[in-house]
């Protein structure tokens, strides 16, 4: 019992940790003080014991300086410099190697502005910052704020962690972690459907319920044997965490190795459901395991549970293994969400049906039913598994899996799996269907309205509904849409009506990287930021940036969904010059066009790494989507914006900036 006490609470202890790393240790408020014109922003910073927060002028080559950016500085001036309540403190720092002044505890700085118009009645902005203790340092973060001058309100502004390079779908919101637990739980009710787990329901059960002990601590123990499942799975979710930490986030969710392994565990997982072969582990380690059982209390209730993870692993490693791939991209708290839900739903049966034995006489008989919900796995396995292979091809340029050979490959099994739900296709180890039941029937047909949908692809339909999943619609051979819009833009003669203009943005010259790298729905543009911002001085035009990458879902569901709207194509072809630039190419630079980063001082030497510095030094994010508009002088017109799947939204940001920079003309 001590021993399993002791599991417990090292867990809690590590994940307790884990949970204080995601929490910022600098909480900030904001006031504001107003008389007339005459306003004081006020700043304060609380700071927690051990932690400091940096100064506001730092030397070059050091960490990110505490610096507050307004989202339209022209509605005010400023009425005086900075100032700082107590001064920082002047420390030289060994990780640094230089002299760096920081705050500690707590910190207030105050700016007063005057405002150019009565009229006005919201300061809106951003707090950039960075903090420290001896031993580790949190990523650069933002406190949003917002001060409402004339009803003398504010508000308090949180800290939002910058998030992982290589997709803002890495460092999910709250809404993409419930959304994840719901898919993880689902998964779990999968795994107990299998021939491993669910004939030993009452096998379990009755272990407890025939114990010789009385039926209160039965129950008991059976309760404690479902939190102990749980806890097992949570521990592998942990440790996932602990070893794919944020600082792996960029390699693991692009480079071709771990991609290349994530796809061969897919398909060694698909052809081990399909009856293949079996996925086990070492015989010692389950019956070292089983040998504790026969201990009996709390310590037997742990390794029965423990027994029944290692048995069942050849069913349940193949889900377990997916959706740990699923989250292994340098999170800390998807892993450990993601184990939870899984295990929750994997413990409940075991736990109710020990609580109600009663139940058991209605539960359905083992049969050849098991095994095709494990061959139907297999074949969602399969599928799934072509994503991590397309991020690889798409990174690296290889070529091997454009957009029309996935979806191909996608129609065939989910063909093929419709034709197996029927009883048209078999394994050697599957049961005769001698009838098609009312499940499987509409699992069939699901299956074959899902290929239905799938077929237009082929022909370059955009297929706005999973368009995160599959390659981008540049690397589509035979697009049916861009040939028509290039027929048209051809056919159309030039006499400068507003149509034309709307299909026919002339570049300045050709693109760098073009031959290998595209913007979608024909859209003209720049990936060499140098480039792109030389044509925008010559056209009198402002810029449109896009931070982008080959392997970001959120940003192929933001091309399909928003920007394929036509109110935002025409302002993107008529208004700005587009530069799209991908911070997870791996393209070798020439050496004259490599760069030493100013964030971290190391040489930059791929056509990612170079922009993917870019974004994290010039804005302090390394999020992509990320859209960022400037005039020709480089200064930004308009706060920029991520993900948004609001079109309405992303026309008002864009008709935003073009007003902007009109008035700067």
């Amino acid at each position: 019992m001590k021993r399993v006490i002791f599991l417990f609470s090292f867990l809690f202890i590590v994940a307790f940790q884990l949970f204080a790393q995601i929490n910022s240790p600098v909480k900030w408020t904001f006031e504001s003080k107003q008389d007339g014109l005459d306003a004081t922003l006020i700043f304060k910073a609380v700071i927690e014991e051990g932690w400091h927060l940096y100064d506001t002028q730092l030397p070059e080559g050091g960490p990110i300086k505490t610096s507050i950016q307004f989202a339209d500085s022209s509605l005010f001036e400023f009425a005086g410099n900075l100032s700082k309540d107590p001064e920082p403190t002047q420390v030289f720092e060994k990780t640094f190697n230089m002299n760096l002044g920081y705050f500690s505890k707590q910190v207030v700085l105050t700016q007063k502005i005057r405002l150019k118009n009565s009229n006005q009645t919201a300061i809106k902005g951003f707090v950039e910052f960075m903090s420290c203790n001896d031993e580790t340092c949190t990523p650069p973060a933002e406190a949003e704020f917002i001060f409402n001058l004339n009803s003398q309100d504010s508000k308090t502004g949180v800290a939002m962690p910058v998030q992982p390079i290589g997709g803002s779908d890495l460092q999910p919101k709250s809404g993409n972690l419930l959304f994840f637990l719901f898919f993880s739980f689902l998964a779990g009710l999968a795994a107990i459907l299998t021939p491993c787990v669910f004939p030993m329901i009452p096998m379990t059960v009755s272990f407890f319920m025939n114990s010789g002990q009385s039926k209160l601590k039965s129950r008991l123990h059976a309760a404690f044997y479902g939190f102990s499942i749980i806890a097992i799975y949570t521990v592998v979710g942990t440790l996932v965490s602990v070893i794919f930490g944020p600082g792996a986030a960029n390699w693991l969710s692009t480079h071709w190795l771990p991609n290349l392994i994530f796809f061969a565990v897919f398909i060694a997982f698909a052809f081990s459901f399909f009856g293949m072969f079996e996925i086990v582990l070492p015989s010692w380690l389950v019956n070292k395991s089983d040998q504790q059982v026969d201990r009996g209390g709390f310590m037997g209730s742990f390794f029965m549970a423990l027994t029944l993870v290692l048995v069942s692993f050849s069913c349940t490693g193949p889900i377990v293994g997916a959706i740990l791939v699923q989250s292994a991209g340098g999170q800390v708290l998807k892993p450990i969400v993601g184990m939870f839900g899984f295990s929750l739903a994997f413990a409940l049966p075991f736990t109710l049906f020990a609580l109600f034995p009663a139940w058991l006489n209605n539960l359905p008989k083992s049969g050849g039913w098991l095994n095709s919900v494990k061959v139907f796995l297999g074949f969602l396995e399969l599928a799934l598994g072509l994503k991590f292979l397309s991020i690889a091809d798409q990174t690296y340029h290889w070529g091997i899996l454009d957009r029309e050979i996935y979806l191909a490959i996608w129609i065939v099994i989910f063909t093929l799996l419709g034709f197996y739900l029927l009883g048209k296709l078999k394994f050697s180890h599957d049961s005769d269907v001698k009838f098609v039941t009312v499940p499987r029937l509409m699992m069939a047909i699901l299956s074959f309205t899902f290929v239905v949908y799938l077929v237009p692809g082929m022909f370059g339909a955009p297929l706005k509904g999973i368009s995160g999943y599959l390659p981008p619609q540049a690397t589509h051979d035979f697009d049916l849409h861009q040939i028509i819009r290039d027929e048209i833009k051809l056919a159309t003669p030039h006499n400068g009506s507003s149509f034309t203009s709307s299909v026919n943005n002339e570049l300045c010259e050709k693109p760098k990287f073009g031959e290998f790298l595209h913007l979608p729905h024909g859209l003209d543009g720049y990936f060499d930021y140098e480039q792109g911002m030389a044509c925008a001085r010559k056209l009198n035009k402002p810029v449109f940036i896009d931070f982008t990458g080959h392997g970001c879902v959120n940003c192929r569901e933001m091309e399909a969904n928003v920007w394929s709207d036509p109110r935002v194509l025409d302002r993107l072809r008529t208004n700005f010059v587009v530069i799209a630039l991908y911070v997870d190419d791996k393209s070798t630079l020439p050496e004259s066009e490599w760069i030493t980063s100013t964030y971290d001082g190391k040489v930059k030497k791929t056509l990612g790494k170079k922009y993917a510095d870019f974004q994290i030094s010039r804005y302090g994010v390394n999020a992509q989507p990320y859209y960022v508009l400037l005039d020709n002088k480089e200064q930004l017109l308009v706060q920029p914006k991520a993900y948004d799947l609001n079109a309405d939204h992303f026309v008002e940001f864009l008709d935003a900036a073009t007003t902007e920079f009109n008035k700067r003309k």
